[in-house]
């Protein structure tokens, strides 16, 4: 009897620690200022408790981390580096085919395409016990001429209580509705290329409106675009850039400002 009762204790036990921690999306956190950068920590390394990791690897492509062992990639093309790491879980944007790819391996668990037929998109809600993946969908320039409705999509990360957003390859300002459903944003990875995607003066309303505690640029095609998106943001937003590709974040160390942190992309490979 008392093997039948350890079991059960050590089973739920394994469960719980994979559930998800309430998200703030809707409510401001409350924050204390800092937050905390492991210069010396790459993307196999264990992900603190309470924490996730963000790593930046290309073009719009991050590398998002739970503790409980969770990889999810965004806007993957198929490529991510040399490492030897199926992620659990990638999303797509179909703007343009470095968003994208036709052929994802088959070994990838999940895999969530930000579009759906022609101009009805596509609605995703995925509970992975520790982290739940949602979408919120907005228009594109079609290259068909004019626009498709609901052809891409933000996805919205909820994992160790915070709401981690990307913007993907955002085309317009979002509506009310848009912004409602996307609630409070902790982190939000927004591209400042200020043209392909949307002008620098459009994103940095976006930008204001979202009131993240973080912001990651991506996107950026050369030094001058990132410091003209700088430039722009500096007087409403603090600015890190210490040359890192990862950072580890958490509810606790979320900065009590709004904050640009600037990561550099580095193309993930086996560590030694």
């Amino acid at each position: 009897m008392w093997r039948f009762l350890l079991a059960l204790t050590l089973l739920a036990g394994g469960a719980a620690a994979q559930e998800r921690r309430p998200s703030h999306c809707i409510a401001i956190a409350d924050a204390a200022p800092g937050i905390e950068y492991l210069h010396k920590a790459g993307w196999q390394d264990p992900v603190p408790d309470y924490s996730v990791r963000i790593s930046y690897i290309a073009h719009a492509s991050f590398l998002i981390q739970t503790p409980g062992g969770l990889n999810a990639v965004t806007d993957f093309t198929g490529f991510i580096g040399s490492a030897d790491m199926i992620p659990d879980i990638v999303t797509m944007n179909h703007a343009h085919e470095t968003h994208w790819t036709q052929f994802p391996d088959p070994a990838i668990p999940h895999v969530l395409q930000g579009w759906g037929p022609f101009g009805k998109g596509i609605e995703h809600h995925l509970d992975l016990g520790e982290m739940l993946i949602r979408n919120v969908p907005t228009d594109i320039r079609s290259v068909y001429g004019g626009v498709e409705e609901r052809g891409n999509s933000i996805f919205v990360f909820e994992v160790e209580g915070m709401c981690i957003g990307h913007l993907g390859h955002l085309h317009h300002v979002p509506d009310d509705a848009q912004f409602a459903a996307l609630g409070r944003l902790d982190v939000v990875m927004a591209a400042v290329d200020g043209g392909t995607t949307m002008s620098l003066p459009e994103m940095i309303a976006v930008l204001r409106r979202l009131k993240s505690s973080v912001i990651i640029p991506m996107h950026w095609f050369s030094g001058h675009s990132l410091d003209r998106f700088l430039a722009g943001i500096r007087n409403d937003f603090d600015i890190r850039r210490d040359g890192v590709s990862e950072i580890d974040i958490s509810l606790r160390t979320l900065p009590d400002r709004p904050t640009v942190v600037v990561l550099e992309p580095r193309y993930l490979v086996d560590l030694d």
